[in-house]
C-alpha cells in the first residue's frame, strides 16, 4: 500500500502509524510510517511547533525518535490500528505549550503482524471548551455527576470521599486515592481514598512519612504527558527500569495495574489521583473519563485550598497560630446573642505578658515577637483543645464552656508553672466565670480587672521589669 500517497490526501497534520501486534494481545514497536507535508513541517520547519527529540523526519522510524515514550500515545494508536476503533482525544500534554485535538482512524490493511492507522493532530494555544465537551453520553453523565456533587457540597472533604468512590467504581478498580502535595515543604497528604471490600491484599502501610520521595519521581515517569497508565507485567518492567524506587512500592502494595493523573491548576501541581488494579478492558473509557473529570476536580481543589487560605488569613493570628482578634469578636458576639435554652456557663482566662516592652526596648522587636510566640506555645500546651485568641499585642484570651472557678484557678497555676520553666514568659492572669454565656461581656470585663490587679502585683514585686 502506498502510504505516502494515502496520507498526502489529508489537509491537517497527519501521519500513518504502524503498530506491531503481539501474540498476547498487546503491542510491540510503534512506528511513524509516513507523514504529509503539514505533519513533517511540524517536526522540521515550524519554529513554534512542539520541540521533538529530532528535527528530521525519517519514514518508518520509531515514534520515540520524535516524542518521549508515552503509554497514552501507544494505547491510542493500538486501539485504532489493532482494535479497529476510531479514536478522538483532546489533551494538553505538559511537555508542550499546545492543546492537541487528536483523531485516529483504523486502516483496513495489515502486513503480517503490523496493523495501521492514521494519526491527525490540530494544535491550539488555548483550550476550546467545545472540544473538551465532545465526549460520549456515558462519559458526560459520569463527569456531570462529579461536578454536581462538588459544586453543591457544604462539606468538601466528605463529598470528595463520595467522588473518589464513584471514580473507583467507574474504573472497576480495587483502590482509588487523591493525594495533595506541597512542593515548598516537600510533603504530601491524603485528601481521600476508597478501597474495594474485595481488595484483600491491600497493604495499609504503603503511605509512609517519606512517600513524597516517590511522589516527586512521578513527573518524570509521566514524561510530560497528561497521565500514566500501566496494565500488565510488560509495563511493570518499564517502571522497574525507569523508577525502581516506585516499582518496589507498587510491588509491596500488590498493585498490578494503575492509572495516574496529575491534578493541576494552571502551572501549579496540586496533587495526583490514581486508581489501581482497574478493569483493563475499560482502559480507554477510564482514560477518557478521567481526562475530563480531573480537570474539574483540580479546579475544585484549587478553589477549596484558596478558600481555606483566606479563612486562615481571616481567623488565625499569623505570628502565633492561635485565633485572631477578629475571630474573637465574632465568637463573643455569637455567644452574647445566643438565647437558646440550656446554655452552658462561660469561663474567661485573660493572660497578658509581663515585660514585653522591656524586651522590645533592650533586645529589639524580633526578640519581642519570639516572646509572644513562646507565650502562645505555653497556652497551646495548657489548653490544647480550647479556644485561644490573641486579643491584642501581648494579650491573650482563652474561652471555656461548662467550667468552674476552681478549674480556672488550676489552669492558672499550670500556666505560671510552665511559663516559669521558659525563663522568659511571665503572665498576668485574670479569671472569671459567668453562669449564663450571654453575659460574656461581663465575664471579659471582670477577668480584665483581675488581670490588671495581677499585673500590678507583679510590677510591685519586680520594679526592675519596667511596666508593660
Amino acid at each position: 500500500m502506498d502510504f505516502q500517497k494515502f496520507v498526502d490526501g489529508f489537509h491537517s497534520m497527519t501521519c500513518v502509524v504502524s503498530v506491531e501486534k503481539l501474540p498476547d494481545g498487546k503491542w510491540g514497536e510503534i512506528r511513524l510510517v509516513a507523514g504529509n507535508k503539514a505533519y513533517i513541517d511540524s517536526i522540521e520547519n515550524i519554529p513554534d511547533a512542539p520541540k521533538m527529540l529530532t528535527n528530521k523526519f525519517i519514514p518508518n522510524s520509531l515514534y520515540q525518535n520524535y516524542i518521549p515514550k508515552d503509554t497514552n500515545f501507544e494505547l491510542f494508536c493500538y486501539s485504532s490500528a489493532v482494535l479497529k476503533k476510531p479514536m478522538h482525544s483532546y489533551v494538553h500534554p505538559e511537555r508542550f505549550d499546545f492543546w492537541f485535538n487528536l483523531f485516529s482512524l483504523p486502516i483496513d490493511y495489515e502486513d503480517g503482524n503490523l496493523c495501521y492507522c492514521t494519526y491527525t493532530q490540530e494544535l491550539t494555544h488555548e483550550a476550546e471548551s467545545s472540544k473538551m465537551s465532545n465526549v460520549s453520553q456515558g462519559i458526560a453523565a459520569e463527569v456531570l455527576n462529579t461536578c454536581i456533587k462538588l459544586r453543591g457540597t457544604s462539606d468538601f472533604k466528605e463529598t470528595m470521599k463520595d467522588v473518589i468512590k464513584d471514580i473507583r467504581e467507574i474504573c472497576g478498580a480495587a483502590y482509588c486515592g487523591i493525594l495533595n502535595i506541597d512542593g515548598l515543604s516537600s510533603k504530601c497528604s491524603m485528601l481521600g481514598e476508597d478501597i474495594s471490600s474485595d481488595f484483600v491484599d491491600y497493604n495499609p502501610g504503603w503511605f509512609t512519612e517519606d512517600f513524597y520521595e516517590i511522589v516527586r519521581t512521578w513527573d518524570d515517569i509521566i514524561g510530560g504527558s497528561n497521565c500514566f497508565i500501566f496494565e500488565n507485567e510488560q509495563d511493570m518492567e518499564y517502571i522497574k527500569e525507569k523508577n525502581p524506587l516506585w516499582y518496589d512500592s507498587l510491588v509491596k502494595a500488590h498493585v498490578q495495574s494503575l492509572v495516574l493523573f496529575p491534578l493541576k491548576s494552571g502551572f501549579e501541581l496540586l496533587g495526583y489521583i490514581w486508581a489501581t488494579n482497574f478493569d483493563t478492558d475499560k482502559t480507554l473509557h477510564i482514560k477518557e473519563t478521567l481526562e475530563l473529570t480531573t480537570y474539574f476536580i483540580a479546579s475544585e481543589i484549587s478553589s477549596y485550598q484558596m478558600f481555606d487560605k483566606f479563612k486562615i488569613l481571616s481567623t488565625v493570628d499569623l505570628l502565633t497560630g492561635v485565633l485572631n482578634r477578629n475571630e474573637m469578636n465574632n465568637r463573643v458576639m455569637q455567644l452574647s446573642i445566643d438565647n437558646r435554652p440550656g446554655r452552658e456557663n462561660i469561663g474567661i482566662v485573660f493572660a497578658d505578658l509581663n515585660g514585653l516592652k522591656q524586651m522590645n526596648d533592650n533586645e529589639g522587636h524580633s526578640a519581642g515577637d519570639k516572646l509572644i510566640k513562646d507565650a502562645a506555645k505555653v497556652l497551646k500546651h495548657i489548653f490544647p483543645d480550647k479556644e485561644i485568641y490573641r486579643a491584642g499585642g501581648d494579650e491573650f484570651m482563652v474561652l471555656l464552656r461548662g467550667t468552674s472557678m476552681s478549674e480556672l484557678e488550676d489552669y492558672s497555676r499550670q500556666m505560671k508553672a510552665v511559663a516559669e520553666e521558659t525563663e522568659t514568659v511571665s503572665f498576668a492572669i485574670g479569671l472569671c466565670v459567668e453562669e449564663d454565656s450571654q453575659s460574656i461581656y461581663d465575664a471579659m470585663r471582670k477577668a480584665d480587672i483581675n488581670m490588671y490587679e495581677d499585673k500590678k502585683a507583679f510590677y510591685e514585686a519586680h520594679p526592675e521589669r519596667k511596666r508593660r
